[in-house]
Formats: C-alpha cells, sequence, structure tokens
C-alpha cells in the first residue's frame, strides 16, 4: 500500500510496509507514537520536487481543483506502472477518483487514510530525511501561500467586489438620512426664520449658514459672507429684518445646532465614502466605470450580487436591470416590457431624445455586458474596451440625432409646402383672396341637365315573353 502525500517542495510517495497496522484511527495513531519504530512501519518510496513557485502554484492549483495534473499523473505513472494490484492513499476522494479513472490505480480514502495524512504531517521532516529539511519546507510553504492567495483574489471577484456592494448600499442610505435630517432642520428652523428656505436652495449652504447665523437677530453682526456670496448674506440679512418667524428659545437652538452639525458632519463622510466608492470602481471594473459611471456601474453590480454574475448576464438582462416588477407584470398583463432599469440614470440614456432612449439603452446594455466581463476575466487594471465602446454608443446617439433632425427638417418643409399650396388655392384667378364680401358668381355654376334617374318600375326594360 502507497500514500501519496504533497508538499510545498514536491509530491512525496510513501510506502507502509506493514497494512496490518492501519486498519484503524487507533491502530495508526499507536503506529506514529512509537518514533523508535516509525520507520519499520512506514518508508519514502520516491520524492519529486518542484523546479519553481509556478510550478508549485500549478499543482497546488490542480490539488485544490480535485484534478489531476500533468507532473503528478507522470509521477505515479512512473513509479506505480510496474506494481500490480497497487492501492493509493489519498486525502481527496474526488482526485482519487480522477486518478483511476486515468491510470487504474485503486485509491482509498477513509478515516484511517485521514489519520494516517495527519501523521506523516506531523512527523514530516523525519520521514523526508535529506530530501527536504524543515526550514526548507517552511520557507516554499510561505512562498506558495503568498502565490496561491493572489491567485485567488485574482480569479474571485467575490471577494473584492463585496465593498462595492457594501458601500453603494450605504450611500444610498445616507442619501435618505439626509435627506430627512435635512427636512427636519428646515421644518425646525422655520417656524424662526421661515424666509431662509426660500432664499438658500441649497442644502449645505442651508446648514452652513444655521450654524454661523442661530438666531435670526444675529444676522447683522454674524459672519455670513464666510458660507455664502456677499449678495446672498445681504438678501439673508434683509430678510431677517422684516422676518415673520416666532421667537424661540437658547435651548430649541442648541438643539437645532446640534442636528446642524450631525447633518454636516455626515455629509463630510460621504463624500469620502464617494471618493472611496470611484477609486473601488476604478481598479475592479474600469471599462464598466468609463462606461456607465461609478454609481451606475456599482448599483449593476450590487444588483446582480457580484461582477462575476453581471458578466454572466445578457445583455437583454442588462438592459432591465432593476425593473423586474415592472417587466413581470407587463408580460401579465400583455403590455410593452420596459425599456431600461438601472442604465436609466446613465449619462449616455440622458443625453438621447425621447424617442430613441430605448435604442440607445439597448446598445448601452450590449456594450456593459462586454466590459464587465472583460473586468471580470481580464488581467488588465485601466480603461480599454470601456473607452471603444463608449465612442461606439456616442457615434449611434448622433447617427440618431442627425436622422431626427433630417426627419424634423423634411417634415418643417412638407408643411410650408402645405400651407403655400392651401393660401394658393384660397385665391380667385384675379389673385384676391375670397372674403367675406366676395360675391356668388352665377357664370360658374354647371349648364348641362342632369340625367334623369330611372325608375326601378319603369317601362323602358323589355318585357320577356311569356311561354304556354
Amino acid at each position: 500500500m502507497y500514500v501519496l502525500f504533497e508538499t510545498p517542495a514536491g509530491y512525496a510517495l510513501f510506502n507502509i510496509l506493514d497494512e496490518g497496522k492501519i486498519t484503524s484511527p487507533t491502530s495508526v495513531d499507536d503506529m506514529f507514537n512509537n518514533t523508535s519504530k516509525l520507520h519499520k512501519n512506514i518508508k519514502l518510496k520516491s520524492f519529486e520536487n518542484f523546479k519553481d513557485t509556478n510550478e508549485a502554484l500549478k499543482a497546488a492549483t490542480a490539488i485544490v481543483e480535485s484534478k489531476l495534473d500533468k507532473k503528478l499523473k507522470k509521477f505515479l505513472k512512473k513509479q506505480l506502472s510496474d506494481v500490480e494490484s497497487a492501492k493509493l492513499a489519498v486525502c481527496d476522494k474526488s482526485l482519487g477518483a480522477a486518478i483511476k479513472n486515468k491510470l487504474g490505480i485503486q485509491c482509498i480514502c477513509d478515516d484511517s487514510v485521514i489519520a494516517l495524512m495527519r501523521g506523516i504531517r506531523n512527523n514530516l521532516s523525519n520521514l523526508l530525511g535529506d530530501v527536504a529539511t524543515e526550514k526548507d519546507l517552511q520557507s516554499m510553504a510561505l512562498g506558495l501561500s503568498h502565490s496561491l492567495s493572489r491567485y485567488k483574489l485574482k480569479f474571485s471577484p467575490d471577494k473584492i467586489d463585496t465593498m462595492i456592494v457594501q458601500a453603494i448600499s450605504l450611500l444610498d442610505d445616507i442619501d435618505k438620512e439626509l435627506n430627512i435630517y435635512v427636512m427636519r432642520v428646515k421644518e425646525w428652523y422655520g417656524w424662526h426664520f421661515p424666509e431662509l428656505s426660500k432664499i438658500l436652495r441649497d442644502n449645505n449652504a442651508y446648514i452652513k449658514t444655521v450654524l454661523t447665523l442661530q438666531n435670526r437677530n444675529n444676522a447683522q453682526t454674524a459672519p455670513l459672507t464666510d458660507v455664502l456670496p456677499e449678495d446672498l448674506a445681504n438678501e439673508v440679512k434683509e430678510a431677517a429684518i422684516v422676518s415673520m418667524g416666532t421667537e424661540i428659545s437658547q435651548d430649541d437652538i442648541l438643539h437645532i445646532s446640534k442636528l446642524a452639525e450631525e447633518v454636516e458632519s455626515i455629509t463630510a463622510y460621504r463624500a469620502a465614502l464617494f471618493d472611496y466608492l470611484k477609486n473601488r470602481m476604478q481598479a475592479i471594473a474600469p471599462n464598466l466605470t468609463h462606461l456607465v459611471g461609478e454609481l451606475v456601474g456599482a448599483r449593476l453590480i450590487a444588483h446582480a450580487g457580484s461582477l462575476m454574475n453581471l458578466a454572466k448576464h445578457p445583455a437583454s438582462t442588462v438592459q432591465i436591470l432593476g425593473a423586474e416588477k415592472a417587466f413581470f407584470r407587463a408580460l401579465k398583463s400583455r403590455h410593452n416590457t420596459p425599456k431600461y432599469g438601472l442604465l436609466y440614470h446613465a449619462s449616455l440614456i440622458g443625453q438621447a431624445p425621447q424617442k430613441y432612449k430605448g435604442k440607445i439603452a439597448r446598445v448601452l446594455a450590449a456594450k456593459c455586458a462586454i466590459s464587465s466581463r472583460v473586468d471580470a476575466m481580464g488581467e488588465k487594471e485601466q480603461a480599454t474596451i470601456g473607452i471603444d465602446s463608449r465612442e461606439a454608443v456616442e457615434k449611434r446617439l448622433r447617427e440618431l440625432e442627425k436622422y431626427n433632425n433630417g426627419s424634423s427638417a423634411a417634415f418643417t418643409k412638407g408643411q410650408k409646402q402645405t400651407d403655400s399650396t392651401q393660401q394658393h388655392r384660397s385665391k380667385d384667378h384675379r389673385g384676391k383672396v375670397k372674403g367675406a364680401n366676395a360675391k356668388y358668381d352665377e357664370s360658374a355654376d354647371a349648364s348641362t341637365q342632369p340625367k334623369r334617374k330611372r325608375d326601378d318600375f319603369s317601362n323602358d326594360k323589355k318585357e320577356k315573353k311569356k311561354k304556354f
């Protein structure tokens, strides 16, 4: 019986001299507890070294995926091809099945084998001897772990784009919270200074003015020019003099100011979060970001669940992501399906005329599907196909706008010709327009007599001869 054991330095093949000692996990543990007789029970048959870290990474990746590597296949074929009815102990059933299918070697994987692997791992340096020292194994294991981690992160976008999903969800929650808080400040402070909300439409300017002004009676002395332009500051001062608001206590001002400070701090954090999301999108999905922007791209990834899931979607699904309810409702009621979902907020669709938004959405969805696949599977960190895709969508948009302008000009020209024809027909042969003073011309009447209509019972028709 033989044991296949994988190490960071290479493949090791051990020979079990006494198979009766591995009938159960307990007997295997007893065998490894007696280190003096260990070499009498298990012996190293062969060891296949890895040439470099890349070869070790390739072998480790194949073992993780339960695949038979070419190097391992060649090694087992060389060592066990001459052995009749050889049994091979492996730690993975799937790997054992692959070895049996490819090489015809019977593989074993049970509780005793797992205990055997654990004992070999604990006594590996003693069993290998001069083939590989413990220090060499540790350094190789460290290098292989770093390489394997980089490989797994590189081909597993789910581990990274979770940050995008959480960031865009948090950004949406912060926007809702900010809107609620700002409206609360305006309603609360509006009892004291209602004219301020009409003068300042910007929420940030309103919050800063409330923190600077406090009580409206301080408008003449407060440094409003530090937070507002001079014309708006003068307008606020004039409105404070004739304000119709009620007086409030200092305790009310204190709580309003605390809420305004909270809004200001949340606004600052939102700006920092948006910068973080922007940088993360540029690093993970540069092509998709260049095509539709950071926010729309992040919402597409979040709605799909991950960048890899988005890459698996066809263009027709990407086009209606975010409008699933309307889509299935339209199918149920046999109405027209929606033309766009989250893509409606992209700048390219916003630039398109209303009648061509559906066409641009279809083109943009196709380019988004291609860009997401390049971002998910590609190795380049800069936008490549996203730049060309955006230019193609913009070109299509210009073509549609040109066609729209040309058809409008043709329609206007035809309308002018129709109006001139009707105006020409409204004139008589002398060139005068017929109006209310025009007389009826009897000479223009038809002079021929109309034909007399035949009666249904007229005698003009020949009577048929009666047959006797």
